[in-house]
Formats: structure tokens, sequence, C-alpha cells
């Protein structure tokens, strides 16, 4: 059988399409890498949305297993299944996706009934909202629970968070945890030389970024190219940003007006992270600045100053580097 798919050079939200599809009163199913062995092309969460028209987007092998697991999610349309298939790719189809070798892939394919619909629905409710969000998926039945920000109270969902990690439960094999996390996001305060290097590197790890900075001789399309350039004062920026507990902040101007403001604000916040650049000395002047501020010694220590792991960094792109191992850890729990 042949399968109709839409080519988007764009990134396609899988759960919302599911949602317009069922809306504009379509059968749909949704298939969901949940285990993988060896050089699986596609990780552990990755999805596949299907219509009753077969219609799909998405993808959860790279190509090579896609028209097995299209052919049964229309049955499980026709039949409000819930299956779960395993495949072994081959070295040559894993040649052919752009991989070393082959490896094996354990996809579950669900009816999207009215029940998974309402869980979806709340879902995509918690992403707009910036929440996290953990969707727990019964492999036998199709059953669904979410659990959004302190719904989530196990240490395995709270690690889970942590590490960005979907897979099926430790206690029960049957159960696939599925974690959305709120997108990275950094905001760098100055648009110099270091910020250039940190926002190529940062946007490699997958964060949004965010370069803020007055300065219109500073802040420039040629400077940072596909990089989103907010030249308002980093105080205001940063309000309407609504920072979260998935956000970066790193101030890299050397200049009280500029930094102490953004500081201010990120610390009001649940930022994972707070920079700022500088030596002790300075630092230890920028803390006196804040304390005058009003702002307490515990909060004053949620900035990491001087800036980086001491790794010896030098040029720009060494204390680029320095800085986002920082966030890196920060962000995995690591000290």
């Amino acid at each position: 059988m042949e399968h109709a798919s839409v080519e988007d050079n764009r990134p396609t939200d899988i759960i919302a399409s599911g949602l317009e599809w069922l809306e504009a009163g379509h059968g749909v199913a949704l298939a969901t890498v949940v285990k993988t062995w060896g050089a699986s092309p596609c990780p552990v969460g990755s999805q596949l949305v299907v219509r009753d028209d077969s219609l799909f987007l998405g993808s959860v092998s790279g190509g090579c297993i896609e028209g097995e697991v299209v052919t049964e999610a229309l049955a499980a349309i026709r039949g409000e299944a819930c299956t779960v298939l395993d495949f072994g790719i081959s070295d040559e189809d894993a040649w052919q996706s752009g991989l070393a070798c082959g490896g094996e892939v354990r996809v579950a394919v669900t009816h999207v009934s009215p029940a998974l619909a309402e869980q979806l629905n709340r879902l995509q409710l918690a992403r707009r909202q910036h929440r996290r969000a953990a969707l727990t998926s019964d492999l036998d039945t199709g059953a669904a629970t979410l659990y959004v920000d302190d719904d989530a109270t196990s240490s395995d969902l709270d690690e889970r968070f942590v590490a960005d990690r979907s897979g099926l439960a430790e206690d029960d094999a049957t159960l696939f945890v599925h974690v959305f996390n709120p997108p990275l996001r950094l905001f760098i305060i100055g648009a110099v030389h270091i910020a250039q290097a940190l926002a190529r590197i940062a946007t490699e790890t997958g964060y949004g970024v965010i370069v803020i900075d007055p300065r219109d001789t500073w802040a420039t399309d040629d400077r940072f190219p596909g990089i989103h350039l907010d030249r308002r004062w980093p105080s205001t920026a940063l309000v309407d940003a609504d920072l979260d507990s998935r956000s970066a902040v790193i101030t890299l101007c050397h200049d009280p007006k500029l930094d102490d403001p953004a500081l201010v604000e990120a610390l009001k916040s649940e930022a994972f992270y707070i920079g700022s650049l500088g030596s002790r000395r300075t630092h230890a002047k920028r803390l006196e600045r804040l304390r005058d501020e009003g702002i307490s010694d515990e909060t004053l220590a949620r900035i990491h100053g001087p800036l980086g792991l001491d790794i010896g960094a030098q040029s720009p792109a060494e204390i680029a580097l320095s800085a986002m191992a920082q966030v890196t850890a920060a962000l995995r729990g690591k000290s």
C-alpha cells in the first residue's frame, strides 16, 4: 500500500496536527518510539501521526519502517486498538538513514480515542503555558494520564524532567513515560564578541537564543545571523520574556547600567541558570551593588560569577564554551 506523506522543512507539532485532524472529523492514530537498542535512526519519544486517509506527519525511523507503521496505524484507527511493534533495522537501511550501523526499535501505535484526545488537549495547554508535563501511556490498553508540574511528584518523574528523558517506567515495562519539557531559552545580555560565539554554541545545543542589547551598533543582524535580537533595555525585555525554569540568563556587558537590572529581574524568576561575566573583583563589586538593591545573600548565591567552568579559557570562543558547559551542568543537575 502506498501512503501519502507531507514534506515540510519546518518543525511540525505532531500532536497539534493530530488534534486538528480530529477536529475536522478524521480518525487519527499516533505512533511513538518507546524503546531503542543500538543505533536506531530516531530517539525515544519520536512520533508519527496518521490520518484515516493515509496522510501522515513525523517519523519513527528515518523512513525505513514508516510504511508498516502507517499500515498498523490505519488498522488501529479502524479497530480502536493499541499495538506495539518491534523492528530490527538492517545495516543497509541504517546507512541510508545516515547511521553507521543498524539497531532495533519498539513503536507503540495507538488510536486517538476521545479519552486520549482530552489528555492531549490538556498537554497542549500545558505546553503553551511553558509548564513541564509527562504523559504516561499503558502500552496494553492505550490509556493515558497526564502529569503537569506539581502533579508530577514521583522521584522518577523529577529525574526524567531534569534529564529530558522519556522511556519505559523502571518498575513497569508496559508503561511509557513521555516527557514534554518547555523549550530551552538562553537570554544573552550584551551583543559582544563572546555573545557571538555563545549564541552559536547554544543554538547547536538546542536553545532558543535571544540577544538583548539596546546599542544598535552592537546588536546587528550581520553580527548575529539567524539570532533573535531584542534592542530594548534588558530590564524591560526580561520582564516581558516571562522567564521560567527552562530559561538561562547570562550577562556579558561589563556595564552595570545593563547587567545589574537584568540580574535583578533574573533573580526574581525561576531561571535555572544565571551567570555574569567578570573577574572575582568585578563580581564582588557587583554583589555589593545588588545588596544595596535589597537582594539577600541567599538569592545572590544563584549568580554564577565568575562566569563558566574553570577550563583556563582565554579567547571569546573558549569563554563561551566554558559558559555553555556550566549552563549544561546546571540544567542536568550536576554541580
